[in-house]
C-alpha cells in the first residue's frame, strides 16, 4: 500500500508545495516538493521530511508549519 495524501498546500508562486499524508501503518507525515519549469513542471520531492513520523495529522501539520515558513499562511 502507498501513502495517502490528505492535504496539499502550494506557495503563492506555485513552485513549491507541501503534502500532508497518512501511511498504511496509521502514522502521518509530510514532504516538501519543488517544481521547476525547465524540468517540465513536474513536482520533485526534496526528501527532507518524509521520514519523520507523527501519531496524528495535526502533529504532522504543526511540524510542517515550523519547517516550511510559507505554509502557515496557506493552512489557515
Amino acid at each position: 500500500m502507498r501513502n495517502l495524501v490528505l492535504a496539499s498546500f502550494e506557495n503563492p508562486l506555485g513552485n513549491q508545495c507541501v503534502d500532508i499524508f497518512s501511511r498504511p501503518d496509521g502514522t502521518f507525515g509530510f514532504e516538501a516538493f519543488r517544481r521547476d519549469w525547465e524540468d517540465g513542471g513536474l513536482w520533485v520531492s526534496l526528501n527532507r521530511y518524509s521520514r519523520l513520523v507523527f501519531k496524528s495529522e495535526s502533529a504532522a501539520q504543526e511540524q510542517a508549519k515550523s519547517a516550511v515558513p510559507w505554509i502557515d499562511r496557506r493552512m489557515g
